[in-house]
């Protein structure tokens, strides 16, 4: 099987810290550096193992599944937790150090961002303005005013924030992140349980905002990453599996995807032959897509896509796990 180690940056040396993403950092962008950041839980769970990334400016994708330490990471770079070991900096800052200083330059959407139901969205924003520091009454208006127009939740402003959509409350959760205008912005599975007219609504806010800042973007869903992200990792145990361009990665699978309709009772079949990548339903039978240099008898090619790399990429540090 050719996935075991297609991916895993650490395969030849498990202690030996991977490359930062390659030219990821340009000379005038704010740089984001985390270096050897391990984190284990009391009760034993190792989130977090020996993660190195270097970020720039511009949308960066943290793809992993649930339980892969996306918030354990979130959490350390927004200062709300402490690594057991390594540091993190963020153009030139020990964000672990100096962590109010940090946060007068963090903007930061939780996956679980909670609102009080009996006050107007424009009344909270106030407030949370005058939390950040932004005192002068008149600036701070126009400072929500404008978050409102860009997050499209300006004919609301009065409107109680517990009369929100699950939508309305997302933008309203990138709106009080933006009040500042941080440098570095990180939002936490923000389109979870999105319906679609809200999903690209939501994409076409991070999309705008996310020029002159680093944005990080912590998901396990695999389309957000690619209409979204041209830099991405996938984390999957606690590791770095892969880092890099998003569309260097999808070259690299480039001639190798081949698919196929089969029935239910051959997947197990088709399991044990081939590098099966992925399997939907498709008119009551299985559609696979599997990697192989070689076009298989009988499978048509398909196009490569980033769901084939980050199923390539945990199945191939699954395939490396030891037996137990």
């Amino acid at each position: 099987m050719e996935l075991a180690g297609l991916f895993c940056v650490n395969q030849s040396n498990r202690n030996e810290a991977p490359s930062p993403i390659k030219d990821e950092v340009k000379e005038n962008d704010m740089e984001l550096r985390i270096d050897n950041l391990s984190k284990t839980y009391p009760n034993g769970v190792r989130a977090l193992r020996e993660v190195n990334l270097a970020l720039g400016d511009g949308m960066f994708g943290l793809l992993g599944p649930n339980g892969a330490g996306k918030t354990t990471l979130m959490r350390i770079i927004a200062t709300l937790q402490t690594p057991d070991a390594g540091a993190v900096s963020l153009d030139g800052l020990d964000v672990l150090r100096r962590k109010l200083d940090v946060r007068k330059i963090l903007g930061y959407l939780p996956q679980d961002f909670g609102v009080h139901p009996e006050v107007t969205a424009e009344r909270m924003l106030d407030y949370i303005a005058m939390l950040k520091g932004l005192s002068d009454g008149r600036v701070r208006r126009e400072a929500v005013r404008s978050i409102l127009r860009l997050t499209n939740l300006e004919d609301v402003r009065r409107r109680k924030l517990g009369g929100f959509s699950g939508g309305m409350k997302q933008r309203f959760g990138i709106a009080q992140a933006l009040l500042g205008s941080p440098r570095l912005l990180i939002v936490d599975e923000p389109t979870a349980g999105l319906d679609p007219e809200e999903r690209l609504r939501f994409h076409n806010i991070l999309s705008e905002i996310s020029a002159d800042r680093i944005v990080i973007l912590s998901t396990h869903i695999v389309d957000d990453v690619r209409q979204l992200c041209g830099r991405m990792a996938v984390l999957h145990e606690g590791r770095i599996l892969l880092a890099g361009r998003t569309e260097e990665a999808i070259r690299r699978f480039s001639g190798r995807i081949w698919r196929k309709i089969i029935r239910r009772e051959e997947a197990a079949d088709f399991d044990g032959r081939f590098d099966v990548l992925v399997s939907r339903m498709f008119a009551g039978n299985l559609e696979i897509d599997v990697l192989s240099d070689q076009r298989p008898d009988g499978f048509e090619p398909a196009e490569a896509d980033l769901e084939h790399v980050y199923f390539a990429a945990v199945k191939g540090a699954e395939a490396e796990r030891p037996a137990s």
